[in-house]
């Protein structure tokens, strides 16, 4: 259980952070409300999660910035009612449900949809009475509630709606009269109701070529010669662009895009010209580079806006490269969540491919734990303890709200990255199968960094979550002790050059105290180090099946269900140990190896 202390400060973190996300939070929660009273079904919307940063990357949703200016959701066959939070969407500009079995009636609340130019709820189950509050939607220009089992008059308030320039209402159960107003807009249909028109009376109730808002010669002439002029500037465009492709010269600085990005929706992100790319980044300068890892360079960038970005330059493509890699970021882009690094956008020429991240402007974990220069200060314990919580987050997020599934396959603390607010946002997901990676010097025939990688991976070359869950054990045995997952300089004192085997000695020596980083100076929680040793052991147990699910750890840092685990874990181990000590009796092996270990009493005296 986290102190007082922390919980204040994860507390006060958190107020900090709100301004930033109060607009997509309200939005957030709006929207998440929409999906329940809808009744969508476990296949549907399965992207719009609460925990995400932003609804701005969810599927059926566009954005103007951070603000939700689309929701477009026809034909999906949900059959609940309409929420009434959808009125808190201020900046909605376009509701699309036609075509559904939405049931109950139209709340009030959709009065307040201030900045709303198209409504459409046609082909549902609505009942009871069109709400009078509908006519305060000064900018509406669209609304079609037809084909549903709408009862009462047409509101007197839609005479408001000077914006409107088209209004469909036909087949359903109105009665009364209808506005004057409303047989001037441009398009209008209210047959097959109840309503005093049509017949005897002086109206119709369909516009048409001779009725108000139809056309007459003059505007039939206008029409068809813009559809002339129209034809005209498509086949000089077509030909413009053929006679371009036949005599195109590559030059250094063009883009060469694919077909194939068309067939793929890439929500919000940007596509970035590589011109851009390169004078955000002072044509790749090398004083710009933030890292190098197995994938290639990251860079430094500044956007013409000032915005500050970290350009990913990906290397060693194998066969297919465009389409493997759009296909690559189309699963990236979608993977939202507080605790991810969220890709802006993406660069591809016929031999470049870079990503487009936010800049983090406290690095990654690595460089605060052991590069940080004299003038800076190291982590201290809470701000690790969070890190240890937000990383398990994110991973968690990979493994169990991702349809498909994203498995990390290099989680380590060179790839948690910290924001502003030292807040973890794990990078460099899913991007296994974007490069060659049997040309990097850190990583083995497997994906994966030598010190992080599950026994099994480096074995079999098969990965599952439980190979992720061990590169966080041994990432959390980072965090405690500072140190890297492998050192070949600890050879000059012992024997063990791996962090896992070097912390088990050093728990079965009794010496508990030389495992936490120096830089702590003591200043931290015992009871919570032990926690965070534990199941750091828990993670990167030997056999994959043992490992705890991500959601199980997220539990355990929380404090819930870690003291019976810890125990099973205990027990499994004495009776490892009883085996063991009997093959070495038979073996006549002269000393135990050092991977084979006592059970661990970490509460027992230091």
């Amino acid at each position: 259980m986290l102190s007082k202390k922390m919980t204040l400060a994860f507390v006060l973190l958190i107020l900090a952070s709100a301004t930033e996300f109060i607009s997509s939070d309200y939005q957030s929660d709006a929207l998440y409300a929409m999906k329940v009273k809808l009744n969508a079904s476990s296949n549907q919307l399965t992207d719009w999660h609460l925990n995400q940063v932003t609804p701005c990357l969810w599927n059926s949703v566009t954005c103007d910035g951070n603000n939700v200016v689309r929701v477009t959701l026809p034909s999906l066959g949900f059959t609940g009612t309409l929420s009434p939070r959808i009125g808190e969407l201020k900046y909605l500009q376009v509701l699309s449900l036609q075509d559904n079995y939405i049931q109950g009636s139209i709340p009030p609340e959709f009065g307040n949809l201030s900045s709303l130019t198209s409504l459409n709820l046609k082909d549902n189950r609505l009942t009871g009475e069109i709400p009078e509050t509908l006519g305060n939607l000064l900018e509406l220009q669209i609304l079609d509630l037809s084909q549903n089992e709408l009862s009462g008059n047409i509101p007197s308030s839609f005479s408001n709606l000077s914006s409107l320039t088209d209004i469909s209402l036909e087949s359903n159960k109105l009665t009364g009269v209808v506005p004057t107003k409303l047989y001037e807009v441009n398009r209008y249909n209210f047959s097959d109701n109840n309503l005093n028109c049509g017949g005897n009376f002086s109206q119709s109730c369909e516009s048409s070529s001779s009725g108000h808002g139809g056309t007459n010669k003059s505007e039939v002439g206008a029409i068809v010669g813009a559809v002339i002029g129209g034809v005209s500037f498509v086949v000089f465009v077509v030909l413009f662009l053929l006679w371009r492709r036949n005599h195109y010269f590559r030059e250094t600085f063009h883009d060469v895009p694919g077909e194939y990005d068309r067939t793929i929706g890439f929500g919000q992100l940007k596509r970035f010209a590589w011109r851009e790319l390169q004078l955000a980044t002072d044509n790749f300068s090398e004083k710009n580079i933030l890292g190098q890892g197995g994938f290639g360079k990251v860079y430094k960038g500044v956007l013409p806006d000032n915005t500050k970005i970290a350009v990913k330059r990906l290397t060693d493509f194998g066969p297919g490269g465009e389409e493997a890699f759009l296909r690559e970021v189309e699963l990236i882009s979608v993977a939202v969540h507080r605790n991810l690094l969220r890709l802006i956008g993406f660069c591809t020429t016929a031999t470049e491919r870079l990503l487009v991240y936010p800049f983090m402007e406290n690095l990654s974990v690595a460089y605060k734990l052991r590069e940080f220069k004299s003038h800076e200060t190291t982590l201290d314990w809470p701000t690790r303890h969070r890190v240890a919580l937000g990383t398990a987050r994110g991973i968690e997020y990979l493994h169990e709200h991702c349809n498909p599934k994203i498995i990390h396959r290099d989680v380590k603390a060179a790839n948690v990255l910290l924001d502003a607010d030292l807040e973890a946002v794990v990078g460099d997901f899913g991007l296994a199968k974007l490069v060659d990676v049997r040309k990097t010097s850190v990583t083995t025939k497997v994906r994966g960094t030598m010190g992080h990688i599950a026994p099994e991976y480096l074995s079999t070359g098969r990965s599952s979550e439980k190979t992720d869950v061990f590169g966080y054990g041994i990432m959390l045995l980072e965090l405690v002790t500072g140190q890297r997952a492998i050192d070949y300089f600890r050879l000059e004192e012992e024997d063990d050059v791996l962090l896992l085997d070097h912390v088990k000695k050093l728990i079965n020596e009794g010496r508990f105290n030389a495992i936490v980083d120096p830089n702590l100076a003591n200043n931290y929680d015992v009871n919570e180090v032990e926690k965070i040793i534990k199941i750091a052991l828990l993670c990167t147990q030997q056999v994959p099946e043992e490992r705890p699910a991500m959601s199980e750890v997220v539990r355990m840092l929380e404090g819930e269900a870690l003291g019976q685990r810890w125990q099973e874990w205990q027990n499994a181990e004495i009776s490892r140990r009883k085996q063991y000590d009997i093959m070495q009796r038979r073996l006549d092996f002269a000393e135990g190896s050092i991977n084979n270990i006592h059970a661990i009493e970490l509460s027992g005296g230091r």
